[in-house]
């Protein structure tokens, strides 16, 4: 991409304070324009669809629609889309489930400005990004080629994709009718994958699914849970 041209960026993040830090850290690059804010999934699928960033710059944790399902809305409606993941957590099974929806890079929140601004030209120019203590793990010791279906959990049980979005959404308080809604499949379809997941991690209450969900990171610890 030619230097002439800023990399617009749609930044998604449910945290003012973090959204407003990154807009003056990449814009302070001078090569980097941020064109839209969004505090949700679900304003980000329609941000990215309005705007049309070249790079989409993505939390995970996120109430309404989370980083996982508006990145996989975003890359349905247009799959040239580049998303790329800054979150706070960074399990291997995350980072692989992540990669498996079509994200192009995966970076903790931790990482520096260099390492932030350079993803984002890299993705840019069509090549994929991890930071340096991600892309160590997946070089040293897992296949991460194989076995892209789903969610790997540490005692080998694996979570479809599918499983691990309605998990997510069960434990961030969301009835079965309302996962059928946000994921517009069937309330059957629905009670099937819970039910997988549940028999899978052998879990048979919801409050212990939510503190599963809670623990590898796929909410944060402070959503304010509806037990269902």
């Amino acid at each position: 991409m030619s230097r002439l041209k800023k990399i617009t960026v749609l930044l998604v993040d449910d945290h003012a304070v973090v959204l407003r830090g990154l807009c003056t850290l990449l814009e302070a690059d001078g090569h980097i324009k941020v064109i839209g804010q969004a505090k949700n999934g679900r304003e980000a699928v329609k941000m990215a669809r309005t705007l049309q960033p070249d790079v989409i710059l993505m939390d995970i944790a996120m109430p309404v629609l989370n980083g996982l399902q508006a990145t996989r809305q975003i890359l349905a409606a247009n799959p040239a889309a580049k998303v790329l993941i800054l979150s706070a957590h960074s399990d291997d099974e995350y980072i692989e489930c992540m990669t498996t929806v079509g994200a192009v890079g995966f970076l903790e929140k931790q990482s520096s400005a260099e390492y932030l601004t350079k993803a984002i030209s890299e993705v840019v120019n069509g090549h994929r990004f991890f930071s340096p203590s991600i892309a160590k793990r997946m070089t040293n010791g897992k296949h991460w080629a194989r076995n892209h279906d789903g969610m790997l959990k540490p005692n080998g049980v694996r979570l479809t994709a599918r499983e691990t979005e309605v998990v997510r959404l069960v434990a961030e308080g969301q009835a079965n009718k309302q996962v059928a809604a946000t994921l517009r499949i069937t309330l059957k379809t629905v009670g099937k994958h819970r039910q997988s997941a549940m028999d899978k991690l052998n879990i048979h209450e919801t409050a212990d699914l939510t503190h599963y969900a809670i623990a590898r990171g796929l909410i944060e610890s402070s959503v304010q849970l509806k037990i269902i």
